[in-house]
């Protein structure tokens, strides 16, 4: 029932700038965990982002102090400044919802994300 889409993805040069955005099926958001993973080839995907429904924020230590991560009642962003070629990934928006007293996970399909000169 709960639909995620990410977009904004390319290729872009180190350095660069790059707003990813996750549309949500309703205003999930708005009460709910939105968080961002990012999953390299050869590599097991991981937490880049996250942000709790009270409005807390985590990043990984290898994004800190050069991304942001916002959301509305409908959509989560991740804005990615002096990108780096080790930013590469398929980024992926992650929400979970309690349904019948247990928790559900839903993912979108993932943007790709490429650094390279």
């Amino acid at each position: 029932q709960v639909q995620l889409v990410e977009s904004g993805g390319g290729l872009v040069q180190p350095g660069g700038s790059l707003r990813l955005s996750c549309a949500a099926s309703g205003s999930i958001f708005s009460s709910n965990y939105m968080g961002w993973y990012r999953q390299a080839p050869g590599k097991q995907r991981e937490l880049v982002a996250d942000i709790t429904s009270g409005g807390s924020v985590n990043y990984a230590d290898s994004v800190k102090g050069r991304f942001t991560i916002s959301r509305d009642n409908a959509k989560g962003y991740l804005q990615m400044n002096s990108l780096k070629p080790e930013d590469t990934a398929v980024y992926y928006c992650n929400t979970f919802l309690y349904r019948y007293g247990s928790r559900v996970d839903y993912w979108g399909q993932g943007t790709q994300v490429t650094v390279s000169s």
